[in-house]
C-alpha cells in the first residue's frame, strides 16, 4: 500500500483559506462631483510637464552619446583607471536624472495644489453675493 498523501500549504495560504470570502473593509470613499474643465485644464497642464520632461530626458541621454561619438577621446580618456565616458555617466549622468526626476514630481504636485486652490476660490466665490455678503446672510 502507498502512503498517504499530505497537502503541504504555505502560512499565507492558510491564512487567506481561513480568511475567507468577505466583502473588502476599507472601501474608498465615492468622490465628489468633478469639475470636467478643471481637471482638463490640471490633465493638460500636467501633460506639458511630461512632455517638457520627456524632452529633456531626450536631450540629456541622446545629448550624452552624441559627446561621446563627436569626441571619442572621452572614451580613451582615464581618471583612476575608469575611462571618462564611464565617470560621466555615474558622476554627471545620475544624478542629472534624479534630479529631472525631482522636477517633474514637483511640477505635477504644483499644479494639483494650483487648481485645488482655483477649485476653493471658486466655491467661495459661489457663495458670496455680488455685493460683497455671504449668501447664508439675511
Amino acid at each position: 500500500m502507498s502512503p498517504r498523501r499530505e497537502k503541504l500549504t504555505s502560512p499565507q495560504t492558510r491564512i487567506a483559506l481561513a480568511r475567507g470570502n468577505r466583502p473588502a473593509q476599507h472601501l474608498l470613499p465615492i468622490p465628489e462631483p468633478v469639475d470636467t474643465e478643471a481637471a482638463r485644464r490640471l490633465f493638460h497642464r500636467q501633460r506639458r510637464t511630461a512632455a517638457r520632461t520627456v524632452g529633456l530626458l531626450s536631450l540629456l541621454l541622446f545629448g550624452m552619446s552624441g559627446a561621446f561619438a563627436l569626441w571619442p577621446q572621452l572614451t580613451q580618456a582615464r581618471l583612476a583607471g575608469v575611462p571618462l565616458s564611464w565617470a560621466l555617466l555615474v558622476a554627471a549622468v545620475y544624478p542629472l536624472l534624479f534630479l529631472l526626476a525631482l522636477w517633474h514630481v514637483r511640477s505635477a504636485e504644483r499644479a494639483e495644489e494650483q487648481a485645488a486652490r482655483q477649485a476653493a476660490e471658486d466655491t467661495t466665490a459661489e457663495h458670496t453675493t455680488a455685493d460683497g455678503r455671504d449668501s447664508a446672510e439675511p
